[in-house]
């Protein structure tokens, strides 16, 4: 069992963007997009943690490896800890929930993130990019992430706080891009733990961490892989894409 195991929770009952993970971007299902994604960073096997046939299917289908797991997760962790545990038997040492709806992300950026957790710093490590404008700091589907200290490319600082209103009340803050990677040890703990009040409120499971004392490290990175959530989202990455081809 390789050290690293890379884990793309997806369904296809998403509120906002149903049947999302089969949207065609290029030609080429969003979900496909992840998992190569992932594939490309060398890093460790990669899975895709799904509870839909659908995917199962497809992912297969195209030389890839999915696991089914129960319809009544709450959260993408719990889908992820559901492979970790049943199929991985809990061997990987750094585990990285990786969101199967950012099609856009650069491998090199989870190669980074992977770097740094086998150094041993933090509980859970994640990535954080600048924002691009005014209309982005404001959209409430963007989640910010707070940091000790101002950071610079590459380097990795304290998670203090996570939010998607209010940044007037904040510096040091960015936008953040939603990927986590845990130790063992770290997704062990968490998921044992209850959701805290500030996950509820805000439907941000990084507060369930922080509001246990949890370490989460931050990485900053150039690239602003885009997470769709919405149909505009999904017309926008396809731009993007698109001219990146």
């Amino acid at each position: 069992m390789n050290k690293t195991a890379i884990i793309i929770p997806s369904r296809l009952e998403a509120v906002r963007l149903p049947n999302k993970p089969l949207e065609l971007i290029n030609n080429k299902e969003m979900i496909l997009h992840v998992y190569e994604a992932a594939k490309k960073t060398n890093t460790g096997e990669v899975y895709v943690a799904t509870p839909d046939q659908k995917i199962i299917d497809l992912v297969k289908e195209n030389g890839g490896k999915a696991f089914r797991t129960s319809l009544d997760h709450q959260t993408g962790t719990d889908r992820v800890y559901e492979v970790f545990q049943n199929q991985l038997k809990r061997e990987p040492n750094i585990v990285v929930n990786l969101q199967g709806d950012m099609p856009n992300i650069d491998p090199n950026a989870i190669s980074n993130l992977v770097d740094y957790m086998n150094k041993g710093n933090c509980d859970i490590g994640t990535l954080a990019s600048s924002f691009n404008s005014k209309e982005e700091i404001a959209d409430v589907n963007n989640v910010k992430v707070t940091v000790k200290k101002k950071l610079e490319n590459h380097q990795f600082g304290i998670a203090t706080d996570f939010f998607r209103i209010g940044e007037k009340n904040h510096k040091n803050f960015y936008h953040h891009v939603g990927i986590y990677a845990f130790t063992n040890k770290a997704l062990v703990r968490y998921v044992t733990l209850k959701r805290s009040k500030l996950e509820l409120e805000r439907k941000l499971e990084q507060m369930r961490a922080l509001e246990n004392s949890m370490t989460i490290h931050v990485g900053y990175i150039n690239s602003s892989p885009l997470s769709v959530d919405t149909k505009n989202d999904l017309m926008e990455v396809r731009k993007i894409m698109k001219t990146n081809e």
